[in-house]
């Protein structure tokens, strides 16, 4: 079993390298938030459990998150591996993580960390802009609309949420990045980090990514 973990922070494109990632290897795209609301919705022994967390907006508990998690692993699709994507958050989690791989006789393959300048994550998520009917979303630099300040698809206004402004943005990153950066060091003293530089192009980091897992990347 390939078990391949994806670190960032938010902004950091994690979640578009690990669809890239898991389109080219063959292995399904686990996001922990995801796998939640599956659960909750499929109704799960776990799945209830962590709802009466979430539902009091209660952080749920690592043995709960990691038997979520490996219930997941089991399921038939991931038999030969995956790509982990949020999860594990913490050095607690990584290390619990790392003994219920053990004692299925795996291992983490490879941690890779797009790594992304504190003042890029900023620009990326302060610059998103929603519109106001119906939720479409776009930014200034990365998906601007044809018309500033108007949504291309039903030309309502477009607005900046309140958590988007740039300093809830600094204030989610001040708490978010230091538990990632122990996650970080976790996977750098067991030998299996690799650290690829988030600030270059989708296509640049994706081509990285794969280096560091020792594929070829598809010519272009």
């Amino acid at each position: 079993m390939r078990v391949i973990v994806l670190i960032g922070a938010p902004g950091a494109g994690k979640g578009t390298q690990a669809g890239v990632l898991a389109e080219r290897l063959g292995l399904p795209h686990v996001a922990s938030g995801d796998i939640f609301r599956a659960a909750i919705r499929e109704g799960t022994a776990l799945g209830l459990e962590a709802s009466t967390y979430i539902d009091r907006g209660a952080l749920v508990p690592d043995e709960v998150t990691l038997g979520v998690i490996s219930a997941r692993l089991s399921r038939p699709d991931a038999r030969a591996g995956a790509i982990l994507d949020g999860f594990p958050r913490t050095r607690a989690q990584a290390e619990a993580f790392d003994r219920a791989l053990a004692g299925r006789g795996n291992r983490v393959e490879r941690a890779l960390y797009i790594e992304v300048g504190e003042e890029e994550l900023v620009r990326r998520l302060a610059g998103r802009r929603i519109c106001r009917s119906a939720g479409h979303v776009y930014h200034e630099t990365a998906k601007p609309p044809r018309r500033p300040g108007r949504c291309d698809i039903d030309g309502s206004q477009l607005e900046q949420r309140d958590d988007d402004r740039p300093e809830t943005v600094r204030a989610r990153l001040a708490a978010q990045l230091a538990p990632m950066l122990d996650v970080v060091d976790h996977y750098r003293g067991r030998d299996v980090l690799a650290v690829v530089d988030g600030d270059r192009s989708i296509d640049e980091v994706g081509r990285a990514l794969l280096r560091a897992l020792g594929t070829a990347p598809t010519a272009r």
